[in-house]
């Protein structure tokens, strides 16, 4: 995907929350915003990947606003609630295609995506989503590729529901390798929330994506393990848009299942699938 005026302006509206984050005063929050805007236009014919170029803006802006981390308040907040309403559920979760559907309801947890909300009434939320059920549907041919898996986890909160689904793969046999960000950036999970989850405990192999405050899958910044588990993966299981991005950049890769809601323009016209459809995709 290339980086269009929308792209710009949905990013440059993350560096304005993040300077709104860590409540920097007026001058701090137009000199990083002005710096991202001049970065952005020097990138903008860049062959680098759309995850990518956002990366390296979301790292700058933390730099100027001195906090590696200025989402850390609300990704414990999203995983608090998604504890609570996972408690309330729990019960209706039975097979895979509820734990999926779960896990893309979970995957509403991303702020300061431009034009799309992040609820305040999760529990409401998640049930009348879930009762709507998946727009796109692809959850009985995931399952049956489902032997040996490589899980691109996305954000906070949504973790909550993917360690449920890793169970469930477990639980049937599956080999399950769990890849989580390697630094902080955005609200995306990171090792310390995997661990605080136990991820450790169920998955098989637990890694990050490598290459620090990287948003999606650079391949070519990945650790050996992660790579050797793709090479003999039946299927990769990625959660939300910047894994999308990223990995539909890429070829030769094994069977891979898309899970998210579609919250952008950007990724509607590029899947053909409407804005606020949650999918579970399948491209094999």
């Amino acid at each position: 995907m290339k980086l269009t005026d929308t792209c710009i302006d949905c990013l440059l509206s993350r560096v304005a929350f993040e300077c709104q984050l860590v409540s920097a005063d007026k001058a701090c929050t137009d000199r990083t915003i002005a710096a991202c805007s001049e970065m952005l236009g020097s990138m903008r014919d860049s062959p680098l990947f759309h995850p990518q170029i956002a990366s390296a803006v979301h790292r700058k802006a933390c730099g100027m606003i001195g906090d590696p981390d200025p989402f850390r308040e609300l990704k414990k907040a999203g995983n608090d609630q998604a504890m609570r309403v996972c408690r309330e559920v729990r019960g209706r979760l039975i097979s895979f295609h509820d734990l999926v559907l779960a896990g893309i309801i979970g995957n509403t947890f991303d702020y300061a995506v431009k034009d799309h909300d992040v609820t305040g009434d999760f529990s409401r939320f998640f049930c009348e989503e879930f009762s709507k059920g998946l727009d796109v549907d692809d959850t009985t041919r995931i399952l049956e590729l489902s032997k040996r898996v490589v899980y691109l986890t996305d954000n906070c909160g949504e973790i909550v529901f993917d360690r449920l689904i890793v169970g469930f793969l477990k639980a049937r046999g599956a080999h399950v390798t769990v890849a989580v960000r390697d630094a902080p950036i955005l609200n995306d999970a990171t090792m310390e929330d995997a661990l605080a989850l136990g991820f450790d405990k169920v998955a098989d192999r637990l890694t990050t994506t490598c290459g620090g405050a990287e948003i999606g899958l650079d391949m070519a910044k990945m650790p050996a393990e992660l790579a050797t588990a793709i090479a003999e993966c039946t299927i990769i299981i990625s959660k939300g848009m910047a894994n999308y991005e990223s990995l539909s950049m890429y070829e030769n890769l094994p069977p891979v299942a898309y899970l998210m809601c579609v919250k952008c323009e950007m990724i509607a016209g590029d899947t053909g699938i409407a804005r606020g459809s949650k999918i579970a995709m399948l491209q094999e």
